[in-house]
């Protein structure tokens, strides 16, 4: 019995070890915590199950057979976030470069599967080199078995990606397929073509940080939702984030009790849409504003921003905002900000988070490098993604909803639950001005006529009251009455159940 226990502990010691102190060392040098490391700032003290301590590699070419390290590359198991059961894989970077084998393949998956049938999250914290070469294609297996897991999971239970080092190949697919990708500073990157192959094919010369660094993917690529400094600083704000969530598709995210009262009113909302409608303002403001205690956790904030999206907190309950800001392009629709919200949408609707939607839009983004790029189908995708919603769904309108623009963002007619609109709000089909010039373009030359009919159109339709007048909009609310109504309206929709037709999936336009 001794003899086993010694060779157990000296098992555990040697996983627990890694490749050995000089890779660990070398990994702190670089300013990164170790893959054991992070599962302990990441997780509650002492909260941590390990699993698959002792699996190693089966490979025997190239000298593998001479080096196994129990473990082999992956920590895997699962612990809690403030008591909230999550399953976690975190790849170590000091064993074979944190490359994946087949036997480090099978480990994470395992958690997945496991996380699946007791509906918990799953959270990978990614720092490899790729595939490990000298097990070739079971090693590619070993990949395409856990992008299976992801796609099975995707909208069952969420899934979290944090990447704290490489990513490159066929691993950055697996982050691709889940909810969310964070991702660290100055010592991540995500790319599917290195440097050197890029240089070799196109002849570009780009560093590993331009090519796939982490404000690459937050500013340019959108690829990822957020960065920041550190790995310690990453995985605390990992912990608030995972607040905001539930465990699965079946249940609610948990509600947080707040001192924040549902009745109070802020005054300076009132104020905060200018006179001129042409004279941008924060969004953001109007939803700090609104959500309790001032707490909006915003997420892909450097990218699209025309759009901005997060999670915050109504009355102790998880919500999802949407809202367009006047600030960047005046709050038009484009490519990039249709996509970035859909997601956004599709995600709060498969895990039962309400949605609520700020709107101020003059209309989608006009000019060829859109129609080019395909804003007719990217624009369709926000559309889906509300049409196709169920969760509850409240719209503010602040100020213009214009065209199509006003249908895509979650309007009355998508099934929109309750509308609203601050009293300057102008629904229409389009400003005054261009609708002027269209109607009457028979009096184009005489620019007194065109004042009078601009302010004739203004008078009639911008304003709230036409929509009103239809049931398109269920109220007009002064702005410092925004809180309290949401809240209102949030406690009425709690036990909402709409179902939509029986289907495999829909087709949206990818």
């Amino acid at each position: 019995m001794k003899a086993i226990l010694e060779q157990l502990e000296n098992k555990r010691a040697a996983a627990r070890l890694g490749g050995g102190q000089k890779r660990i060392e070398a990994q702190h040098n670089k300013g990164k915590l170790t893959a054991r490391e992070r599962i302990e700032v990441l997780l509650d003290a002492g909260s941590f199950e390990e699993w698959d301590m002792f699996v190693e590699h089966r490979c025997a070419d190239f000298g593998m057979d001479q080096t196994h390290i129990p473990g082999d590359g992956v920590v895997t198991g699962y612990g809690t976030i403030n008591g909230r059961l999550v399953f976690v894989f975190s790849q170590d970077f000091t064993v074979f470069g944190g490359a994946l084998s087949e036997a480090h393949a099978e480990k994470i998956c395992k958690v997945m599967d496991q996380a699946m049938k007791v509906g918990a999250p799953v959270i990978g914290l990614n720092d490899s080199g790729g595939a490990r070469i000298q097990e070739g294609v079971a090693s590619l297996g070993g990949y395409a078995e856990v992008f299976q897991r992801n796609v099975m999971a995707s909208g069952v239970i969420p899934q979290i990606s944090m990447i704290m080092g490489p990513c490159a190949g066929g691993a950055v697919y697996s982050p691709a397929m889940t909810d969310f990708i964070f991702m660290v500073k100055d010592t991540s990157y995500m790319f599917v073509t290195g440097p050197e192959v890029v240089k070799t094919v196109t002849h570009e010369t780009v560093t590993a940080e331009e090519l796939g660094g982490a404000l690459t993917h937050n500013t340019r690529s959108g690829v990822a939702d957020l960065a920041f400094e550190n790995d310690v600083e990453a995985l605390l704000m990992l912990r608030r984030f995972f607040n905001y969530i539930p465990p699965s598709n079946r249940e609610k995210a948990p509600a947080r009790p707040t001192q924040d009262s549902v009745e109070r009113a802020d005054r300076s909302l009132d104020t905060l849409v200018p006179d001129n409608p042409n004279q941008p303002y924060d969004i953001k403001e109007a939803i700090t504003k609104t959500v309790d205690d001032g707490e909006f956790f915003e997420l892909q904030p450097d990218y699209a921003a025309n759009i901005v999206i997060g999670f915050a907190r109504m009355d102790g309950n998880a919500v999802g905002i949407v809202a367009n800001q006047p600030l960047v392009l005046a709050g038009c629709l484009d490519i990039k900000s249709s996509i970035k919200a859909a997601r956004f949408v599709r995600f709060c609707d498969a895990f039962n988070i309400p949605v609520i939607t700020f709107v101020d839009v003059p209309g989608f983004m006009p000019g060829t490098a859109q129609e080019y790029g395909g804003i007719i189908k990217h624009g369709a995708k926000l559309l889906y993604a509300y049409a196709e919603c169920t969760v509850p769904k409240i719209t503010v309108i602040t100020r213009k909803a214009y065209g199509g623009a006003y249908d895509v963002m979650s309007s009355k007619h998508l099934r929109g639950d309750v509308n609203l609109a601050w009293p300057n709000a102008e629904i229409a089909v389009m400003g005054a001005k261009g609708a002027v010039e269209i109607i009457f373009r028979q009096d184009k030359d005489d620019p007194e006529k065109l004042a009078a009919r601009e302010a004739e159109y203004k008078a009639r339709f911008a304003n709230p009251f036409v929509a009103g007048s239809r049931g398109y909009i269920d109220d007009v609310i002064q702005p410092h009455e925004t809180r309290k109504r949401i809240c209102r309206s949030l406690a009425m929709l709690k036990d909402k159940k709409l179902e939509n037709p029986w289907r495999k999936h829909g087709n949206i336009p990818l």
